[in-house]
């Protein structure tokens, strides 16, 4: 391969390299907030759990304290039965004491429910009891780790910022000038693309059979006839090697 298309060649994947790595600096915040959303809501989750024990435990004292005033009424209830006057004072506390009955066995019913809520939560919670111990050193980790990555890819486009400057100058004018014009017209940034399978790997045209030839013997800068891109090919030697 020409020593002006190797460079080209080098100078593509450089830029490969620093456009990845840019875009990876770039979604930083978004790919950091991303990984503490993750954990934040399996913490809501475990603190929603948590919050149905704690719920269910109140309302559980909350019915206990209204069965002790209603066994409370009850007896008062009895003592007006064992102690009736007349008919309609028995008939009152009668009355008083079958209603009394009814919410007390009503209340126990809904204990019954809160004291199940409480032992299906608590079931729960202890089912997750390690994924809450390491919910907070899990995250601490990722968020380690993902800032570690952030510092390296840093350190990796400041070299390949570097590397690019020093190929770059290296380029005749006139090659630097075309790089940079089909680079910048380009989403991708894709100015020199690899022939494969006998196409151009950027917009995968079918390249024609005097083309191929082209590249593989003229060492000159040839082109795509249809995106304009300029065209290599790696041979087998430099596969190999």
């Amino acid at each position: 391969m020409k020593l002006e298309l190797e460079k080209l060649v080098e100078l593509q994947i450089t830029d490969t390299n620093i456009r990845r790595l840019k875009k990876s600096i770039e979604t930083a915040d978004q790919r950091r907030a991303s990984i503490e959303q993750e954990f934040e809501q399996h913490a809501f989750e475990i603190r929603e759990t948590q919050g149905r024990s704690e719920n269910a435990n109140k309302e559980r004292a909350k019915l206990d304290a209204e069965i002790a005033e209603a066994k409370s009424q009850l007896e008062r209830a009895d003592r007006n039965l064992k102690n009736a006057q007349d008919q309609k004072q028995y008939e009152t506390a009668m009355r008083d004491a079958d209603v009394l009955h009814k919410k007390i066995a009503t209340l126990e019913t809904e204990v019954l429910e809160k004291m199940t809520t409480v032992e299906e939560v608590e079931k729960i919670l202890s089912e997750r009891t390690e994924e809450i111990a390491s919910l907070e050193g899990n995250r601490a980790k990722a968020v380690s780790e993902f800032e570690a990555e952030l510092a390296k890819n840093r350190k990796q486009l400041a070299s390949e910022a570097a590397k690019r400057a020093k190929v770059f100058d290296t380029l005749p004018k006139n090659l630097a000038s075309i790089y940079d014009r089909l680079a910048t017209r380009s989403r991708d940034g894709i100015a020199v693309a690899e022939v494969k399978n006998s196409s151009c790997s950027a917009c995968f045209m079918k390249l024609r059979p005097q083309v191929m030839v082209e590249i593989k013997m003229s060492g000159q800068i040839i082109t795509c006839e249809s995106c304009t891109r300029i065209l290599y090919i790696i041979s087998e030697r430099q596969t190999a090697s």
